[in-house]
Parts: C-alpha cells; sequence; structure tokens
C-alpha cells in the first residue's frame, strides 16, 4: 500500500496530454504536490514528471494504479511512462578503479541520507579501495581486467548486477572502456564521469593538457553510458573559471571537486526519476 507516487511520461506532443494525466489522478482522490512538463518543438514529444499523493487514512495499491494507468491513459498517448514509489531506495552498483574522490563522496552522501539510493556493491579492477569500502559496510569485489580476461571480467560484472538486484552500475572514475555488447545491456541506466567538459582533451592526464592549452574554464561532465566513447546523453555539468595563476596540480584538486559533485548531481536525478531520454538528449527536471 501506498499514499504516494512519481509518474513518469514521455510521448508524441497533442492537446490534453496534462488534463488526461490530471483527471486519471483526481478521479482516484491524489493531489499534486509537483508537476512538471516540457514540450519540445523540435522531436515534437512531451515528457513530464508528477509527484502525487493521496491522504494518509487512503492508501492505494500500487499495482491497480499501474495497470488502471496503463488502459486508461499510457494506451491512448502511446506513452513511455512508469509510476515508481517515492520511498524506494535506488539500488545502484558502482564501480571504481584506484580514484576514490567519487567513490567516496557517493558513499558519504547514501551513509547520511541526502542521496536516494543505495550502494548495494563496489566492484574494481584495483584492491586499494577495498578497506574505505567495507568499513561503510558495502560488499567489495575485485575484478581484474586484463586484454586476456575482458569477456571474463564484463560476464562477472553482470552475474553480480544480477545477484545484487542492482538497478543501475555507477563509473565513479572507472578507468576501463565497456564493450558495445555490455553498453546495449546496461543502456539507460550506466552513468559515467567524465574528466572536463565535452567535447574535451582525451587521452591521459587531461587537466595537464588543460593546463599547457592554457583554458580558462574547466568542468567535469556525467553521462549515461553507450558504445561511442564519451558521446552518450548528458545528464549533468559543472564548470570553474581558471586562470594563469592555477597550476596543473591546482586544476587536478579543482577538477575531483567537480567531478564528484557533477556525478553525485547526476545520480541523484536519476534516482529520484527526474532524467527522461530525448533522443540523444535528456530532459532533467529539477
Amino acid at each position: 500500500m501506498m499514499h504516494d507516487l512519481i509518474l513518469t511520461l514521455a510521448c508524441s506532443d497533442r492537446q490534453g496530454i496534462v488534463a488526461m494525466v490530471g483527471g486519471f489522478l483526481a478521479d482516484r482522490g491524489f493531489t499534486i504536490r509537483d508537476s512538471q512538463q516540457f514540450g519540445d518543438e523540435e522531436t515534437n514529444l512531451f515528457f513530464m514528471r508528477v509527484h502525487a499523493a493521496l491522504l494518509p487514512d487512503r492508501p492505494i495499491d500500487f499495482h491497480q494504479v499501474r495497470a488502471e494507468f496503463g488502459e486508461s491513459v499510457g494506451e491512448v498517448l502511446k506513452a513511455d511512462w512508469a509510476i515508481h514509489d517515492p520511498r524506494h531506495k535506488h539500488r545502484v552498483l558502482v564501480m571504481v578503479s584506484r580514484q576514490g574522490h567519487c567513490l567516496n563522496d557517493l558513499l558519504h552522501r547514501v551513509r547520511t541520507g541526502s542521496m536516494q539510493a543505495d550502494v548495494v556493491a563496489v566492484v574494481s579492477n584495483h584492491d586499494d579501495l577495498r578497506e574505505l569500502v567495507e568499513w561503510h559496510g558495502i560488499p567489495f569485489h575485485h575484478v581484474p581486467v586484463t586484454p586476456e580476461t575482458k569477456n571474463w571480467a564484463e560476464t562477472e560484472l553482470r552475474k553480480l548486477v544480477s545477484s545484487y538486484d542492482a538497478e543501475s552500475v555507477i563509473l565513479a572514475r572507472y578507468m576501463q572502456i565497456l564493450s558495445n555488447e555490455l553498453c546495449k545491456d546496461l543502456a539507460g541506466r550506466a552513468i559515467n564521469i567524465h574528466h572536463s567538459l565535452l567535447p574535451s582533451f582525451k587521452g591521459a592526464r587531461p587537466y595537464f593538457q588543460a593546463h599547457a592549452r592554457g583554458v580558462k574554464v574547466i568542468g567535469a561532465t556525467a553521462h549515461y553510458v553507450t558504445g561511442d566513447l564519451d558521446e552518450g546523453p548528458i545528464i549533468e555539468q559543472d564548470f570553474i573559471r581558471v586562470d594563469h595563476l592555477h597550476s596543473a596540480a591546482d586544476l587536478t584538486a579543482v577538477g575531483r571537486d567537480l567531478e564528484a559533485l557533477a556525478l553525485a548531481r547526476a545520480v541523484m536525478a536519476h534516482a529520484e526519476h527526474k532524467v527522461l531520454m530525448n533522443g540523444t538528449r535528456t530532459v532533467v527536471f529539477r
């Protein structure tokens, strides 16, 4: 039984969508706490996120609402829709290599309750961060990756995602490229953090490349993982202005802070069902 729900919807734009959704909720005694919508003139798609609630003494069956919405609204609009329980903590599996700043930030946010998610496990191709993860009481899995073991490692990852019932995979500075097949398996539920604004300096030591070119802005980009490296739909970006007074070490330190913040915002938006896909772009409700 439930009192609140979050409804997300994407469909071809047409008149009356908001009235149809609002009428469905009103007929069942819901009041709307928050509603956001966006009609994209370029794609002619309409996007909506609604947080609705019943009075505490009037719980309603979650599965019944889903079935009724699908029949009376979803099918009529031919919509891509979902109804979520806002009390549910999104289950994420985090992948990391040796740099722990993004991982540490996520673990702290989850531990303090500032993120509506649970880190169910951490997977790494190195053993460096085991102590940190296990201090938080979270299972740590060392899955080494070499050119010879890459297929085995990705099979192990699939098994872990399944065994922990992970809803999403977060690449918190995981320094391995996922295969096209794995990217397809995780489409729409794997988030990566890139160490600069995209498009950007590629390859090793990006902040040193940026410093050598005298850049005036550095940043970080959180995006969904696709088979096209660093080309996935962008969820969140952050940046800061810099100048000639910043050394390469300064840029690296500031960049790590930006990476952690951009990734955390992206994961929170994703976990709270505020991100809707719009082709190669995203609609992110605030």
